[in-house]
């Protein structure tokens, strides 16, 4: 048995889909499993209960456990689960540079380590669904408002990040592996408005905004910390004018090629239309 947290988000809803494609046994963990809309034949259960009986192995989404696994892992060991997938973060690899979203993500990690469990940690950048935050104004206006237009990122489609969970979950050959993970390309934040336009028929521009106006906008998110919209503004602009590294580790793990920025565009065209 698969026990899945985060199983209604923009990755653990793919995990689930793999695993049951494969005809695994999966238990997935949401708040509101009433609304849930897994494949069948997937137990569905409340993150609050988090049942263990069965589970070998178990997929942690850092989003569900803001303040740190508790007593979780020890649990895990105590139900007989021996292996831990968490979807970690590549700014883990930048932790030491007080980058915040690296070091809680290495934070993390270190626990699972010591716990004694087996793990495995896929290390995805910039997510391809990061720019669903777009949709609204591009709906509205066909443009999108922030900094540094040129800053290259290359972002994963989260079925791929799915794709490579599934098989460290259900295999050992990614056992105490960090892959790290990107789509297959190079992307400036215009590339991807003029990719999403495309994906939709409709020319969609990329307007750039001051740092300090940007940040500005950042902050008027409650769930964004001044200091991770700081470390992401860096982030970008030292990215400006500077290809983005791209990872072989989709295609070596999962035998195909990452998808690309327009195939995630195509795929998801209605949320932006």
């Amino acid at each position: 048995m698969f026990l899945i947290t985060g199983a209604t988000g923009n990755v653990g809803r793919h995990v689930v889909a793999e695993l049951a494609s494969q005809g695994r046994k999966v238990r997935a963990l949401t708040r509101d499993p009433a609304s849930a809309r897994l494949p069948a034949g997937v137990e569905v259960a409340a993150t609050a209960d988090f049942p263990l009986d069965g589970v070998t192995a178990v997929f942690l989404n850092p989003a569900v456990f803001y303040t740190g696994f508790g007593d979780l892992l020890e649990r895990c060991r105590a139900h007989g689960v021996r292996r831990v997938v968490m979807l970690s973060s590549l700014a883990s690899e930048q932790a030491e540079d007080s980058n915040p979203i690296g070091r809680r993500h290495l934070d993390l990690e270190r626990e699972i380590e010591a716990s004694g469990l087996e793990w495995s940690f896929p290390r995805p950048g910039a997510f391809a669904t990061n720019t669903l935050g777009w949709a609204d104004r591009i709906r509205a206006t066909g443009t999108v408002r922030g900094p540094y237009a040129d800053a290259q990122l290359s972002p994963i489609h989260e079925r791929d990040i799915a794709a490579v969970c599934a098989r460290a979950l259900t295999g050992d050959d990614l056992v105490g592996e960090r892959p790290p993970l990107t789509g297959p390309e190079s992307l400036t934040f215009a590339d991807q408005a003029r990719l999403i336009g495309k994906a939709i028929g409709k020319d969609v521009r990329y307007e750039e905004l001051s740092p300090e106006a940007a940040r500005a906008e950042m902050l008027g998110n409650p769930h964004m910390p001044p200091a991770i919209a700081d470390s992401l503004l860096e982030m970008w602009a030292e990215s400006v004018g500077r290809p983005a590294f791209i990872s072989p580790e989709v295609e070596r793990i999962t035998g195909r090629p990452a998808r690309t920025f327009a195939e995630w565009a195509a795929d998801n065209a209605d949320l932006f239309a």
